[in-house]
């Protein structure tokens, strides 16, 4: 969810990195404290040698581990809905798209965002989601362990028998 709250705040409210960087700190302070919220901030702080902000050269297409998509495929053996974590795998999918998204921006003109409401309302709005997908995954990822122990009570969180 990180990553979308970086395309509202880049591309909807025009944001720099450094501002963006100052956003993903404050959080960190409260109810989002996590490794995901300081490494966010410190690439969106990090500048290259030439002083562009790092993150504008990374490129936009991710690999898999594989830890998503088989915790999905094995929630819908399960007939579990991960639906937080189903459509991260997705998104992972569509990045590995390069190619394709490359042909197709150059085709298709998106919308050109241009916020006039007020920044730090839409702020707060939006840390409020990405809390709120936190509470879903965990929620989520524990509905799952419930389900899957009380098929195989055996099972323990380090077991492979799932």
């Amino acid at each position: 969810m990180s990553i979308q709250a970086y395309d509202i705040m880049k591309r909807g409210l025009g944001m720099t990195g450094k501002e963006m960087g100052d956003t993903f700190a404050e959080w960190n302070k409260g109810v989002l404290d996590s490794f995901l919220m300081e490494i966010t901030r410190d690439i969106l702080y990090f500048n290259d040698d030439d002083g562009t902000p790092l993150v504008e050269k990374i490129l936009d297409s991710a690999g898999q581990k594989g830890t998503g998509k088989w915790t999905a495929i094995n929630a819908l053996d399960m007939g579990q809905p991960v639906t937080l974590i189903g459509e991260a795998v997705f998104a992972r999918c569509l990045s590995s798209l390069k190619g394709e998204r490359t042909r197709a921006s150059q085709k298709l003109e998106g919308p050109k965002p241009n916020f006039t409401g007020n920044r730090e309302e839409a702020l707060k709005h939006l840390e409020s989601a990405l809390y709120a997908s936190k509470i879903i995954s965990y929620a989520q990822g524990f509905m799952l362990m419930q389900n899957v122990s009380s098929h195989n009570p055996e099972a323990t969180p380090n077991s492979t028998s799932y």
